[in-house]
Formats: structure tokens, sequence, C-alpha cells
């Protein structure tokens, strides 16, 4: 038979243990909990999104710039390349040059063809008036009076990619065809059709290397199709 203080020793004793068995249980549980968060998955990365670059900072000074006739520059289209993706594409020339592989985690901000498009826009505009096609069909009533529609600059988007030759070595290859034309009352005149190809080195063989060289490309093309421009229109 158990005495009053030998009951109450019993049970300080088990109020001990099970307090005990109670911390335990909940530092195991919190090890558990803490070990399965660790083995979820991580956010996925969101994709770097790329441009090229802010373009022109000053205008050049007024005396240098040429006074030539105005142009319409048509919206770029894209040869065999999706017009809407802003997937920044790239090329294994060394292992499967036939395909065409979009980085993960890097976008353009805009379609490359909207972004060519800029990029023809910002060059021609130094040294004459660029219209939409829009613009240029609405003077056509001025045709009437003695006007003259201008020339139209259609350019077509071949291939804009990042290709790599090696692992290591890469560079940024844009291709075009550019088309001008002389718009007539009774038709278009072929005034001249050349195809343009650049490529830059990449600084990096990755996304962000390829994106400044394809960048570069693009500044150069649009370089070169204005001097062309200027010889073709008069």
């Amino acid at each position: 038979m158990h005495t009053p203080f030998a009951r109450s020793a019993m049970n300080a004793i088990e109020n001990i243990a099970a307090s005990a068995c109670y911390k335990s249980a909940a530092a195991a549980f919190c090890l558990v909990l803490l070990a399965g968060c660790s083995a979820l998955p991580s956010p996925p990365n969101r994709p770097v999104s790329y441009d090229f670059g802010p373009g022109l900072t000053s205008l050049p000074a007024a005396d240098r710039r040429a006074s030539l006739p105005p142009i319409a520059l048509a919206d770029v289209e894209a040869t065999g390349l999706s017009e809407s993706s802003t997937a920044v594409l790239y090329r294994l020339n060394y292992a499967d040059a036939q395909q065409l592989r979009p980085y993960t985690l890097a976008r353009w901000t805009q379609p490359p063809v909207q972004l060519v498009q800029q990029a023809l826009r910002a060059q021609l505009g130094l040294r004459r008036p660029v219209l939409q096609d829009a613009d240029a069909a609405a003077q056509a009533r001025d045709t009437a009076r003695g006007g003259k529609l201008p020339a139209v600059l259609r350019i077509e988007l071949e291939e804009f990619s990042h290709l790599f030759t090696s692992p290591a070595e890469s560079t940024g290859l844009l291709r075009l065809r550019a088309t001008l034309v002389d718009p007539t009352p009774a038709g278009e005149t072929l005034l001249g059709q050349r195809v343009f190809i650049v490529q830059k080195p990449a600084p990096t063989p990755d996304a962000a290397g390829g994106t400044r060289a394809l960048a570069a490309a693009a500044r150069q093309v649009a370089v070169e199709i204005d001097e062309w421009v200027a010889q073709g229109v008069k």
C-alpha cells in the first residue's frame, strides 16, 4: 500500500516523464517538418528579358544630318521564324546545326521582328523622314496633285540566332533580305534587293552574351541598309 507521499512522488515522476516524451515528440515533429521543407523544390527562376539597349542617347548635330527623301518602312516579316515569339534562340553548329533551340530562362522584351524594325527606324530616321506603310498609302491622294509616293523598304528576317561554333566560341548571326520598291499608280518598280548577313562575336557563351552579339549585329545591319537605301533612293 502506497502512502500519500509515495503516490505524490510517483505522480511527479510520471508527469516529468510525460513532459519529456511530449517535448521529444514535438522536437522530432519539427525536425521532420524542416526536412520536408528543405526537400521541396525551390521556386523556378524567372526568365531574364533582353532588348537592344537604350539606343541613341543624343541626336547628331543638325549640320551633320543630310536631308534625304522620305521612305516608307513596311512591317518587318519573318521567314521561317515565329513573328510573335520572344524566345532567344541558339544553334549548336558543331553538333546539330539544323535545330533551333530556345533558351529556357531568356526572353526578348518584344519579338525580334519588332526590335529589328525599331533599330532600322532609328538609323534611317537620322537622315530622312521614315513613314509607316499606312502613312505612305495616305499620301497616295497627293499624286493627283503632282506629289510622289515615297519608296517602300520591305525586310524579311531569315535568321536571328546565337550560333555556337564550339562550346566556347559563338556569334550572333543576323540574316535578312531587303527589298526596295518605288510605288507608282501603275504598280511597283523594283529599285533593288539584297541579302545582308552580319555576325558579331558573343562575349560570353550564354544567353547574355548571345543577346549582346545579336543587338550589335542589328545595329550594324541597320547602318549597312541605311547606306544601301541612300544609294537607291534619289
